[in-house]
């Protein structure tokens, strides 16, 4: 007699399918092992089609701050890096040139491919195509560098030269924009179009401040990420030896007349003639982290962008649980599975090495239906005794 062995996981389904038709027995255990269904989870009070709004939107409740006069930027967005929700917004989906913040996307994108380690000799093709008047870190070709110190010299010095050659070794530039395209869609924000990695202008190179903000927000969940972009300085190596670079981030540094903003987590800012000044900035209090993007200030020069940035974290901060949110930077997939809870866990890997899970779970459901035979049968015999007047 040839005997057939089920694989092990098949072995566990089987034992589960036989509980489950145990518990649907007329057994007196059934009835205690019926779970009430757990209430479903609340739908968050909000809806994101307010976002696509023009104008500022916002709903302050009892106590709300009003939100700071002043704000001159064309878009701007403030959100709980946490939870996503938006606190308040203008014109968030305005797709405008975001110059060198697009930089975030390009780290999110190509970060989990590069080794930090790993060193790289630098050719004159990597950097042949780095556009006019671009910042520099000052990358030259023939020489070797980490990984690493190219990545500083992106998110400090907001360095093309460090780009284009981190894009080559990520697959190449056209690559690279296609990941960068699709890194986008699958965060949900898509107001974003990129053509050059690095944020310099390019005809139809675009985003919004609210893409912007949830670049931000999945870049501190990325642990690299989150620590180049809160380095306030570093070293960049330079043949035998290096020169001190400071992230041109000022509400992170403090430099040059701007003051440094207390609990900045840092993030990226940018410039170009064509997009003007824009900033990504977290900064964290207490047990809230805010994040904020602010996109070319029509006022104040070349640091309104910082102020203004300023003047929305400090009103986010006393606005937290002052207001209801205007929306969400979470995709619909995550929303999706938030509003489902938590995924059920994963088998364990010692539950696969044997196949006595099974056993004993049909093992205990044997035993329930024998003690409620049992049960049963001595119910009769006594309805027995007592229908013929035996005690």
């Amino acid at each position: 007699m040839a005997i057939r062995y089920l694989p092990r996981s098949s072995s566990v389904r089987t034992a589960a399918l036989a509980i489950v038709a145990l518990a649907l027995l007329p057994t007196p255990f059934a009835a205690a092992a019926t779970a009430e269904p757990a209430p479903p989870k609340p739908v968050p009070a909000y809806s994101s089609t307010l976002l696509d709004r023009p104008g500022t939107q916002a709903k302050p409740g009892a106590g709300a701050p009003a939100l700071p006069d002043g704000v001159s930027a064309l878009s701007w967005l403030v959100a709980d890096a946490r939870t996503g929700e938006v606190l308040a917004a203008h014109n968030a989906h305005r797709q405008l040139p975001p110059a060198s913040t697009l930089k975030s996307l390009f780290a999110l994108t190509a970060l989990p491919h590069l080794d930090a380690a790993a060193r790289h000799k630098v050719s004159a093709s990597e950097l042949s195509g780095v556009g006019d008047g671009s910042s520099l870190v000052g990358v030259e070709a023939g020489r070797s560098y980490r990984v690493s110190d190219l990545w500083r010299g992106v998110f400090l010095s907001s360095g093309n030269d460090a780009v284009h050659v981190l894009a080559e070794l990520n697959g190449g530039w056209q690559q690279t924009v296609r990941q960068m395209r699709a890194k986008a869609r699958a965060l949900g924000a898509r107001d974003t179009h990129v053509v050059s990695p690095d944020g310099y202008d390019a005809a139809g190179q675009v985003s919004s401040a609210y893409d912007l903000a949830v670049f931000g927000r999945a870049g501190l969940a990325d642990p690299e990420f989150a620590r180049y972009c809160a380095t306030p300085f570093a070293q960049f190596p330079h043949g035998n030896w290096s020169h001190p670079i400071r992230n041109t981030n000022r509400l992170l540094t403090g430099a040059d007349g701007v003051a440094r903003y207390p609990g900045l987590i840092g993030i990226k800012n940018g410039y170009t003639s064509r997009a003007g000044h824009t900033l990504i900035s977290a900064a964290q209090r207490g047990n809230r982290t805010l994040v904020v993007s602010v996109m070319n200030p029509q006022e104040g020069g070349g640091h309104a962008v910082y102020e203004e940035a300023r003047w929305l974290l400090d009103w986010g901060f006393k606005a937290a649980g002052r207001v209801q949110p205007v929306g969400s930077l979470l995709s619909q997939s995550e929303q999706s599975r938030t509003a489902l809870g938590p995924a059920p866990a994963a088998p364990s890997p010692e539950s696969d090495d044997s196949d006595w899970t099974a056993i004993l779970l049909v093992g205990a459901g044997s035993a329930v239906v024998l003690v409620g035979a049992v049960l049963m049968i001595r119910r009769r015999t006594a309805r027995a005794y007592r229908s013929s007047g035996r005690d």
